[in-house]
This record gives C-alpha cells, structure tokens and sequence, in this order.
C-alpha cells in the first residue's frame, strides 16, 4: 500500500489553488485543508464580535477559545466556527479585505500552524496556503508553487464573482490583487515565498486539469 504523504501547495492569490488543491485530493482520496478559510474564519469572529481587529492581545485570547472545524462534502469544503456553518460568510468582501490583518498576528499564527500540522500529522493531506511549504510542513514531502500572471489571476477571480452574479470591476480586483500581492509577500511573519524544493508551476495557460496532472504526475513518481 502507497504510503500517505503530505502534500503543500503555495502560492498567490488567485493562483487557483483551493480548485487545483481539491481536484489532486479527490485523486488521492485525500483530506483537503484550506489554510486561508482558517484565517477568514477567525476574522469573521472577530468582526462579528466587534473586536479591534489592531488589537492584538484580543485577537489572540479569543484564537484560543475558537473552535475551527473542516468537513469536506463531495467538492464542497464547509467551515465551522465554534459548530456555526460560516462557509459562506467567510467570503464575504469585508471578510477578505481585513484577513491579511489578522493573518499577520504571530500569535495567531501559532494556533493555527499548530491546528494544521495536527491534521495534517498521519499524511494523506492536500494543504493549500501560503507558507505551507516553508513553515507549516517544511518537511513536506511533495510541494507545489503555483502561480500565475496578475492579470490572469484577475481575470479569473472576476468571471468567478460574474458567474456568482455579482457585478464588479476587473480594474478594481487587479489593483486588490496586486495590493495583497505585495502585502503577502512583505509582511514580518511567514511571507509568501516558494520553498527551495517546491516544483514551481505557471498555470497562466494551462487548464485546472492541466495542473492537476502535472501536481499528480510528480506524487506518483514518488
């Protein structure tokens, strides 16, 4: 029996991961963990509770005392905070606008680094994020950085909120792409960065199905 083994999958905004991360899951027959909602989930508490989201002490006590549960459902990964189904408020504009805020908490951080590494701790794992490759599971033994040209990830994050009927403006989400684009990559605790032995894969042009053959190509190899 094939041993099971932690995959990460890092990379910016837009990049496709989460798409990608549960396509090479359902492959596998493995769990799939998206880091992100972790972060937006604790935001939303946070901003339902009408807590200083600069106040970092606060955010971090009330980390603590939240409970943070992923069920995976055919292709549909439900969050639950405290046993409230928030999947849907987690993607809220205002949700995604101050996460980069609380994700930039290294007390936070810590609690949810730990969360991750103890469901990822048997393997059999697909873990997307942005630091999942460098210090989430560094030992990883497959890892991915996907990426894509800002225009592109633009692109395809406004036919995404188009086909969910929402009217925005491509302008406005390049510009928010390239803001958290910069804010990832700069900020003091676990920027974005490609790991030295992740397999670097440009999904521009490529389709969903492209990139999952090539993530699943490399893991069968091992």
């Amino acid at each position: 029996m094939r041993k099971k083994i932690i995959v990460a999958i890092d990379g910016p905004a837009g990049a496709g991961k989460s798409t990608i991360a549960k396509i090479v899951a359902r492959e596998l027959g493995y769990l799939y963990i998206d880091t992100g909602a972790m972060y937006r989930a604790i935001t939303w508490k946070a901003m339902a509770n009408k807590i200083d989201l600069h106040d970092e002490r606060k955010i971090v006590e009330m980390s603590k005392k939240t409970g943070i549960k992923l069920e995976q459902l055919d292709d549909k990964l439900k969050i639950f905070v405290d046993g409230k189904n928030v999947s849907e408020k987690i993607r809220s504009e205002n949700v995604t606008k101050n996460t980069n805020t609380i994700s930039a908490i290294q007390g936070v951080r810590k609690i949810l680094r730990d969360k991750q590494r103890l469901l990822g701790r048997t393997g059999g794992v697909v873990m997307e994020g942005r630091d999942i490759g460098t210090a989430v599971f560094p030992d990883a033994e497959k890892k991915f950085y996907l990426d894509a040209k800002p225009k592109e990830r633009a692109l395809r994050r406004w036919k995404e909120l188009k086909a969910k009927g929402k009217r925005v403006s491509l302008k406005k989400i390049a510009e928010a792409i390239r803001r958290r684009d910069y804010r990832d990559r700069h900020r003091g605790i676990s920027p974005l960065k490609k790991a030295k032995d992740a397999i670097v894969i440009d999904s521009t042009s490529l389709t969903q199905k492209l990139v999952a053959q090539k993530i699943l190509s490399e893991i069968y190899d091992l």
